[in-house]
């Protein structure tokens, strides 16, 4: 799933060719992506786009008023090809990833794609960026600089809910997913299953560093990285995610998959358990 650092990048990527230009034409082949019916792509045709923004997982394309809003979920990505010709890409497993849509400009086009066994890519033309329903329940950006130690302790409150779950939890804290939630409570040296409530200050203040520093590390190491190669270069940079069996980078112990996630999340318990394993 493309998380906080790899939107902000494809943002970028496309605020530099898109702002000025004007949408010729579109294509929608996966008609279950679009989730605004009443108004289909088609809208588009003919407006100039004037910025390109992220909000939290989310990109927000703005036209001179009306907004594409694009939702990549578990699966989804985007591809651009200057000739016109949008090929589907294949995923680092070898699978073809579908072209759910092209937009194609006056200089080149746009495709979003999906590589997921379920379509996870959605699309609306809006009027504003907060008319998507899961960008209008978006909690501050915790990919934000201006990130605060004390928007990080309220987001958490008191809750007794586990911190991986609550990292990704997009209505508190917003641009977080699977793999950077991992990353973050290894560097904070944090347990997956600690319930905020039992955090102590120390804690709050060494997670907040934590999520400051992966982040913001993460966010300039993707800048000017090819599109294309965004997820590869995310994967290579884990030090924890999607490393099972692997020794600790920062130990002795060596990297488990957390109980209960069916190995979709790790940790190292020597870093962040004491030394004991969690219970299956």
């Amino acid at each position: 799933m493309p998380e906080a650092p790899e939107v902000e990048a494809l943002a970028l990527f496309l605020r530099e060719r898109l702002r000025g230009h004007a949408v010729v034409s579109v294509e929608l082949a996966e008609f279950r992506a679009l989730k605004t019916r009443p108004r289909p792509l088609e809208e588009l045709v003919g407006r100039t786009v004037t910025a390109v923004t992220r909000h939290g997982k989310h990109l927000d394309v703005d036209l001179g008023g009306t907004h594409l809003g694009i939702g990549f979920g578990r699966a989804g990505w985007a591809t651009w090809s200057d000739d016109g010709e949008v090929e589907a890409p294949v995923t680092a497993d070898g699978r073809t990833a579908a072209v759910i849509a092209r937009i194609a400009f006056d200089h080149g086009t746009l495709g979003i794609t999906d590589a997921g066994e379920w379509l996870s890519v959605q699309l609306h033309v809006v009027d504003a960026p907060e008319d998507v329903p899961s960008v209008a329940k978006l909690g501050p950006d915790a990919a934000s600089p201006s990130f605060t130690r004390e928007a990080l302790a309220h987001a958490l409150g008191r809750r007794r809910k586990q911190l991986k779950a609550l990292l990704q939890e997009q209505e508190s804290l917003a641009g977080i997913g699977n793999a950077y939630s991992d990353e973050i409570l290894h560097a904070a040296r944090l347990s997956p299953v600690a319930h905020a409530a039992s955090l102590t200050e120390d804690d709050i203040t060494r997670l907040h560093a934590a999520l400051h520093d992966v982040m913001g590390a993460a966010a300039l190491a993707r800048r000017g990285v090819p599109i294309a190669e965004q997820k590869a270069a995310k994967v290579a940079s884990m030090q924890v995610h999607g490393r099972t069996g692997e020794p600790c980078p920062d130990g002795d112990g060596t990297i488990l998959d957390i109980p209960g996630t069916k190995g979709g999340g790790q940790y190292c318990p020597g870093c962040q358990t004491g030394g004991v394993p969690l219970p299956e």
